[in-house]
């Protein structure tokens, strides 16, 4: 069975604690509601990739974001502005 991007979030972390923690929220919470990663890229010091299927989570660096430009490459996509909770 084929499945569609519904979600791609990027996100910083200012350091590779900071990435782990974020690691660790987003798997916690997508836990909590009955999701599980279907892949794990990383984790590294710069980029942790979380693919959900629908939902493909980004956690970089700053110098990772710069450099591969995610934003840049999805510019034509449909932004959300996601407040912290």
């Amino acid at each position: 069975v084929s499945e569609t991007l519904d979600y791609f979030v990027v996100a910083t972390g200012e350091s590779s604690l900071q990435l782990k923690a974020l690691e660790d929220g987003v798997r916690e919470r997508l836990k909590a509601a009955a999701l599980l990663p279907k892949g794990v890229e990383g984790p590294s010091n710069r980029w942790v990739l979380l693919d959900y299927g629908h939902i493909v989570v980004h956690l970089m660096s700053p110098e990772a974001r710069t450099f591969y430009d995610l934003e840049g490459l999805w510019a034509d996509a449909e932004r959300l502005a996601v407040a912290p909770a």
